[in-house]
């Protein structure tokens, strides 16, 4: 073959722009990266625009569906056979696995999108072989197509299988939506090896390994797990240890002590663990696996890897007599006995009992004339050796009723907490009762006149900024991961908003004063005259700029007290940083533009959005504490695109004064002019969010910024409104 000869060559360019080098932040590693924003883009949603999830899954055959799972469950497939002929055990750990990703520092996580499908958390070591589960439930999902989300599915087949298994759950809800692209841009951990101890590097622990210390906004023990180390704190066992580990993990995850252990016995009291082989005959996971495997991974082509031989977690064996059978065994199996650290077939450290009667033990899998040894893990033993998770069992094994209620209830919120408020819940098996971690609001009155509150805000006395700010604050808390926060309940005036530090508490009290008379009076909720307020605000600003506008509005907020919000909870909302309000609680480990793009994505905003939001609250005046960094105007107070305009205005240099802070100076004289934070200059520096501010600062569109400003302020106000759905 010559020298010059290209046959043999390959067309395309290697990698699909995923190599090392392709990438804008692989050159130039300090950029910003606004991926995150464009998280679940339109592209990538095969469904259509016209597509609705939530009216479809209203038209659902929910019984028919019901059968179909509950079915499935003693349908044993020869390619994946299931354990004791039940598939309960393995669909329990899929729900749980797809709920237990959930956070509640951010939201993020959880089974109300269906995020198992995908990497990385469909390749997590932690939830080796659940793409089994996932793929013994296409048939279902092929059956009910349209009108049956893979998220609501992934949460029903576990909901299904204990009831299958005797047990009575609190009820269930539909209406979980399906994402089509990997939330890639969700921090899952910083190590760069899976089941990395806490001595690594990039341990997200202190150097001490206190629990206390993990990374926010983190839960899991290990980059790779759900929850801890079942084996122990980075695989060594000591139970006591473990047990500070799961009331920091699980209090994560908004769970309490007795929520920790219910979850924690129930869980346990059916199916197995499985490590009854070597776990280097493991293949890869599903994410790494090659085309034949057809999505498949953790496949085991050295020996058998099925049935009694499989291996997923390396420990090995079952918590109970009866695996398939919701009973009350689980805890007369563990304070029962005393039990000795063993080593899995697998090599996992685990717990066998010292002594144990041949007819006490449960049968193998596949052979009902064989025995075997129970197990217990290291999260298990803490439940019998923790003073306090030891008095939550004794209590529960004295009282089985006070169990099946708490696990009942414990389960639910596990697999509810992120889909929202009751309002979103469909179905005719969605509970009634009010929960706390519902975030219940009650419904606000619509019967009163808007115009002639608007006219009382307006004659108040409180200023354009007051009544931004105000409303600003309320609604900024909402979070699309989850679905909490937002201006629908007016929980500002509440512990523990009241008194964050972002809020500006004196400040805050001094609106509210002038607020709450005028909503006592007109019979509108506070909550709609907060909102009201900033409309007001805004329409005067666009006014004096020379826009009549009308910001649009929709009663019916209701007002929540104190016996409806779970003020610890609360707490994790709490804004560190405000990009909106130029406002940074303190200097943090990451650049104040990069926590702009984590809230702005938590409340659900595009990068346009969040841009003109910014650009006009900046000339409202809105900073908090009144600084004037970044009020690129001569108008404050004038709802301009001057903050556009002088920004991208080559008339000014931009000099570093001192950490997060710099000076715009006029060029000819050198004298400044204004002075700005790192997240008002980023939108001149970062060349997209350039591209977006060079938009609004064009002389033809100035009107575009107002309407824009206004829509993206509405969308905001009304983004927790789940009863205008």
């Amino acid at each position: 073959m010559s020298g010059n000869d290209s046959a043999g060559k390959c067309p395309v360019i290697h990698g699909a722009n995923t190599e090392v080098g392709n990438d804008v932040m692989e050159w130039w590693p300090n950029s910003l990266n606004l991926d995150i924003l464009h998280q679940h883009d339109r592209k990538t949603d095969p469904m259509g625009d016209d597509f609705n999830y939530r009216e479809e899954v209203r038209k659902l055959d929910f019984d028919a569906l019901k059968q179909d799972v509950k079915d499935l469950m003693t349908d044993s497939q020869e390619w994946w056979p299931a354990d004791w002929g039940h598939y309960g055990g393995l669909m329990i750990r899929m729900t749980w696995h797809a709920a237990g990703s959930y956070r509640v520092a951010d939201g993020r996580g959880g089974a109300a999108t269906g995020n198992q499908r995908f990497a990385p958390i469909n390749s997590w070591p932690d939830n080796g072989n659940l793409d089994k589960a996932r793929r013994l439930l296409w048939p279902i999902k092929k059956k009910y197509g349209n009108k049956l989300s893979w998220a609501d599915l992934l949460a029903l087949a576990g909901n299904v299988a204990y009831e299958s298994m005797g047990f009575k759950t609190f009820g269930f809800s539909f209406g979980r939506e399906d994402i089509w692209h990997p939330e890639k841009d969700t921090y899952w951990g910083s190590e760069k090896e899976w089941l990395a101890t806490s001595d690594n590097e990039n341990s997200r622990y202190d150097k001490n390994r206190d629990p206390e210390s993990l990374e926010d906004p983190l839960a899991a023990v290990m980059m790779g797990l759900i929850y801890v180390n079942p084996e122990g704190p980075d695989g060594t066992p000591n139970p006591l240890e473990t047990a500070k580990d799961l009331r920091v993990t699980f209090g994560r995850m908004a769970m309490d002590d007795e929520e920790t252990a219910a979850l924690t016995i129930g869980g346990h009291t059916v199916g197995k663990c499985h490590g009854n082989g070597n776990p280097d005959n493991v293949g890869e996971a599903p994410e790494g696996a090659d085309v034949e495997e057809q999505g498949l991974g953790f496949n085991n082509k050295v020996t058998r890897g099925i049935g009694r031989d499989t291996v997923t977690s390396g420990l090995e064996g079952a918590w109970t007599a009866n695996p398939t059978q919701w009973d009350h065994g689980y805890l007369e199996m563990l304070l029962d006995h005393e039990w000795q650290n063993v080593k899995s077939p697998a090599g996992a450290n685990q717990w066998e009992p010292v002594d144990i009667k041949e007819e006490d033990m449960p049968v193998d899998v596949e052979d009902p004339s064989i025995r075997r040894k129970p197990m217990m893990t290291d999260a298990d033993m803490a439940m019998k050796v923790d003073p306090e998770f030891r008095k939550i069992a004794d209590k529960f094994r004295a009282n089985p009723e006070l169990l099946d209620d708490a696990f009942a209830r414990a389960w639910f919120k596990l697999i509810h907490r992120d889909l929202g408020p009751k309002e979103r819940y469909i179905g005719p098996e969605a509970p009634t009762e009010d929960l706390i971690w519902q975030d219940p609001v009650p419904k606000g009155s619509t019967d009163y006149n808007v115009e002639a509150v608007k006219e009382k805000i307006a004659d108040s006395g409180l200023s354009i900024s007051d009544m931004v700010a105000t409303a600003w604050d309320s609604a900024r808390t909402f979070r699309q991961s989850d679905k909490r926060g937002g201006a629908n309940g007016a929980r500002i005036r509440l512990a523990p908003q009241k008194d964050w530090a972002a809020n500006e508490p004196e400040r805050l009290s001094r609106v509210l004063k002038v607020l709450e008379p005028i909503a006592a009076e007109s019979g509108a909720s506070l909550a709609d005259v907060i909102v009201l307020a900033g409309n007001v605000g805004i329409e005067k600003a666009a006014k004096a700029a020379g826009h009549d506008i009308v910001v649009p509005f929709t009663p019916g907020r209701g007002d929540a007290s104190e016996e409806m919000t779970d003020a610890d909870s609360f707490q994790w909302l709490e804004p560190l940083s405000d990009a909106y309000r130029n406002f940074l609680k303190k200097d943090y480990n990451v650049q104040p533009e990069e926590l702009m793009l984590d809230r702005t994505q938590l409340m659900g905003l595009t990068g346009p959005e969040m841009t003109a939001l910014i650009g006009g609250m900046r000339v409202l005046g809105t900073n908090h504490g009144g600084t004037k960094h970044g009020v690129f105007t001569d108008r404050e107070g004038q709802l301009t695109n001057d903050f556009f305009v002088n920004l991208t205005d080559m008339a000014y240099s931009w000099v570093p004064t001192g950490n997060n802070l710099y000076e715009i100076r006029d060029r000819k004289t050198d004298k400044a002019k204004w002075t700005a934070t790192r997240v008002d200059l980023v939108f001149g520096s970062n060349s997209i969010l350039r591209s977006y501010a060079e938009v609004y600062a064009q002389d033809d569109n100035q009107e575009k910024f107002v309407k824009d400003f206004v829509k993206a302020w509405n969308k905001m106000m009304n983004a927790d409104r789940f009863d205008l759905e």
